[in-house]
């Protein structure tokens, strides 16, 4: 489905749906991942984000409360790499900013952490979380992962968080990802694959770019398209398949009927490849 006529009607279907989902997180605890859409306890989601995304405890307790009502992601990509005292750390797709706040921690006074998202009231939700809680060295762009607003060669690390899935262009994300990244930078991404080609009926479906699930492509094709962009040392950390059970927890934990929906039925008819949350790490050469 995605070609030039309808890259429009992708995006603002994905800027909607986390759009709402910034808006009725204010002062309600609410997941806004792609395993889920509806508000539940935050016990539950923490559950999940330490036991599907692989955040420990204590990563969850330095967060302010504001930042765990709005958890995201299938994978921890702080955690694929090391970072550095005084490193420069951008990520695409910040949303409510979480991994920005954990790697805002890790860098120090010295460094940054900068979030870049194409959702204004994820940028405004996460802003005013830095200010109030006071993260000098946080940041957060309003801006496309296809067209960074970002000089060249100027950041050590860039990462992700289930959210590349969801652009119709990944060759040009990545293609930004190279362009910004320091030589000898860093890519650590966490996101959802298919595990074999998904029928035109799952890719037709707005709903399902929102979800997660229509944009995800083979992590084959993954892997080229980074490597096409001119990374080197592509590896795959990790790899967890969703099974049906999985499905069914996030489900009731978060209340994502469309998780349900969309993963779910796609695990039970069997005649569609499953999905799953794989972890990328890749190195932009030195000169």
């Amino acid at each position: 489905m995605a070609n030039e006529e309808n890259e429009l009607e992708i995006r603002k279907a994905v800027r909607e749906r986390y759009g709402q989902l910034a808006k009725s997180g204010r002062g309600k605890r609410q997941s806004v991942s792609c395993c889920g859409s509806s508000a539940s306890s935050i016990d539950k989601e923490l559950e999940l984000a330490k036991y599907l995304a692989g955040y420990t405890d204590e990563q969850l307790k330095s967060l302010p409360e504001r930042v765990k009502e709005v958890s995201a992601g299938c994978g921890n990509p702080t955690a694929l790499i090391e970072l550095r005292e005084g490193d420069v750390v951008l990520d695409l797709g910040s949303g409510g900013g979480m991994d920005v706040f954990l790697v805002a921690q890790k860098v120090g006074k010295k460094g940054k952490a900068i979030g870049i998202d194409a959702t204004p009231e994820m940028v405004w939700r996460a802003r005013e979380v830095a200010r109030k809680e006071g993260y000098q060295n946080a940041e957060f762009r309003l801006g496309e992962m296809e067209c960074l607003p970002v000089e060249s060669e100027s950041v050590d690390v860039v990462i992700s968080n289930c959210v590349i899935n969801l652009s119709p262009e990944k060759d040009k994300v990545f293609k930004e990802a190279f362009r910004v990244l320091k030589p000898g930078g860093k890519l650590a991404v966490s996101d959802v694959v298919a595990l074999g080609e998904l029928p035109k009926e799952i890719r037709d479906n707005l709903d399902n770019w929102a979800g997660c699930i229509a944009g995800a492509i083979e992590e084959k094709e993954y892997i080229d398209k980074i490597k096409k962009a001119g990374f080197v040392g592509i590896e795959v950390k990790e790899r967890h398949i969703y099974t049906l059970e999985e499905a069914k927890s996030i489900a009731e934990s978060v209340g994502g009927d469309d998780f349900i929906k969309i993963i779910g039925d796609i695990l039970k008819t069997g005649k569609v490849p499953k999905v799953a949350s794989s972890k990328f790490v890749a190195f932009k050469p030195k000169n």
